[in-house]
């Protein structure tokens, strides 16, 4: 029975990190990332302070996948030469302040 109970629990955490898309994510870096490199650009395009565009309900994003690949066509479109890493940290932060996409 304990071994059952184990097994149960391993499986479900190992599905709550998977349900999470950005999981390991450094959301600090993620931050300084956006606000070094996209801050600018966006208010400039859409006034305010930049974030209209996360915001506005027509956004093409809908889903963590989506939102990681927006963000590596920002990077090769204004050649920020971001690893994927810095990519991933930046769709994350993204997310959790402005999208909130459960995957």
């Amino acid at each position: 029975m304990k071994k059952l109970l184990l097994l149960a629990c391993s499986i479900i955490s190992v599905n709550a990190v998977a349900n999470d898309f950005f999981a390991k994510a450094d959301l600090d870096a993620g931050k300084a990332l956006i606000e070094k490199n996209c801050i600018s650009c966006h208010a400039s395009s859409y006034g305010g302070d930049g974030s209209e565009i996360y915001t506005r309900p027509f956004h093409k994003v809908e889903t963590s996948k989506g939102l990681l690949a927006q963000v590596r066509t920002c990077n090769t479109n204004l050649d920020l030469k971001w690893f994927e890493e810095e990519e991933f940290n930046a769709a994350a932060y993204l997310n959790k302040h402005y999208y909130q996409f459960e995957q």
